[in-house]
């Protein structure tokens, strides 16, 4: 829940038998030695997963070790490298992974653009290839049941819709079993059943911690508190509306049904920044935003508080400086851009080949042909655009005047 330009809720105590976020009672501070069953809680969320790293970087600062770990999706990823390392060693080789990931470690781009691979007739836009390999280079051991802290990752089946617990068997396939997320990954299939990504049907798994014993739980969100679903402006946005507001009614529900005896720990990070699916440069703003968020929330706890930590002031994002071309108009600004990524990469488009899409060879159309039709491509704004520019031409002496591409004579 955004507070204002620079205030963000970094997250919130639950203190069972209450029903609510509540100061009813006000239990004894926590001591370094006191020491209950404690789980952490990993929730699913995308390439926003890297503000986990900075939570568990807190956790671990401040000493508290959990008993066992629970991960849904990319939760699931991160929950299966701490628990191989759970110490400040293995916080700083996660980070260290997820500050080299690039787009296309995770997910492979093809010749087709990722847009069109959404309407073919296949099992997933990117096969999982990418990610195993960076799972198996982070991890150090094979099985689930080899962790030195317990682990349990979540998975949905696709025989009949329900959860599965994966808590044995190798450890690699778990994780990109729960990290399947369907259309993007592929289903992966253990002990002959397909499984999907775990948070379709448990994105906080906070009842399996409990069930397991836990009374102590912190909980890692990858996004805010309170989801206020945004206005959309295609149909798919509408479908991952749909599923954002089911994923969260869950969630409530069980942080009020927190059973007597319990407590609840939530640590959050605020909507910003934004990123698509398959955007990996917010890392670095999330992991700091996750550690200091939750060294706010454990401050609050830990002084015996419940309900939501007070607000933080959270950086005032860049300013970038514009370009001659930006500042001097948007239109201008995107043929400056096209320019300059047609330079970059050696070739452009045509208009007609804009709209020819289904013929993939257009790629191998020279920059001499582009620019006998006079136009190059512009980067179009789309969260689903495979790479800048991929998906539009705008002819530059129609835009920016006759001056700006070469004479007709040269052209012939």
């Amino acid at each position: 829940m955004s507070l204002g330009p620079h205030l963000q809720l970094p997250g919130t105590v639950v203190r069972g038998g209450t029903g609510r976020r509540s100061w009813a009672r006000r239990p004894v501070p926590w001591r370094p030695r006191s020491r209950a069953r404690t789980a952490f809680v990993l929730a699913g969320g995308g390439t926003r997963g890297a503000a986990q790293v900075g939570m568990l970087r807190a956790l671990t600062e401040w000493g508290i070790v959990p008993d066992a770990v629970y991960g849904a999706s990319v939760g699931a990823v991160n929950a299966a490298g701490f628990a191989g390392s759970p110490d400040l060693t293995g916080v700083e080789t996660m980070t260290s992974v997820w500050r080299r990931l690039r787009r296309d470690d995770v997910f492979p781009q093809g010749r087709l653009p990722a847009p069109w691979r959404f309407f073919q007739a296949r099992e997933s836009v990117h096969a999982n290839d990418g990610l195993r390999r960076v799972v198996e280079r982070s991890l150090a051991y094979e099985h689930v049941e080899d962790a030195p802290v317990h682990l349990e990752v979540v998975a949905t089946s696709l025989t009949d819709g329900q959860v599965r617990w994966l808590s044995r068997g190798p450890v690699v396939d778990a994780v990109l079993a729960s990290a399947a997320l369907p259309a993007l990954f592929p289903p992966v299939t253990i002990d002959g059943e397909a499984l999907i990504d775990g948070g379709v049907v448990d994105n906080v798994p906070i009842g399996r911690a409990i069930d397991g014993g836990a009374r102590r739980v912190f909980v890692l969100l990858c996004g805010p508190l309170h989801y206020t679903p945004t206005p959309y402006r295609r149909p798919v946005e509408a479908v991952l509306t749909g599923l954002f507001i089911a994923v969260h009614a869950r969630f409530a529900r069980e942080l009020q049904a927190v059973p007597p005896g319990v407590e609840v720990v939530v640590f959050t990070v605020d909507t910003q920044p934004v990123s698509r699916y398959d955007d990996f440069s917010a890392t670095d703003a999330l992991i700091e935003a996750g550690r200091r968020n939750a060294d706010a929330v454990l401050a609050h706890w830990a002084g015996g508080h419940s309900g939501d930590a007070p607000a933080v002031v959270s950086p005032e994002p860049p300013t970038p400086t514009p370009t001659v071309a930006e500042a001097a108009g948007p239109r201008v600004a995107a043929v400056a851009s096209a320019r300059r990524w047609a330079e970059r990469v050696g070739r452009t488009v045509t208009q007609q080949e804009r709209w020819d899409r289904r013929d993939p060879d257009h790629v191998e159309r020279t920059p001499e042909r582009a620019r006998d039709a006079g136009a190059v491509m512009v980067p179009v704004d789309d969260p689903f655009r495979d790479t800048p520019g991929d998906l539009g031409t705008v002819p530059l002496d129609r835009e920016l005047g006759a001056s700006t591409t070469p004479a007709a004579d040269e052209r012939s």
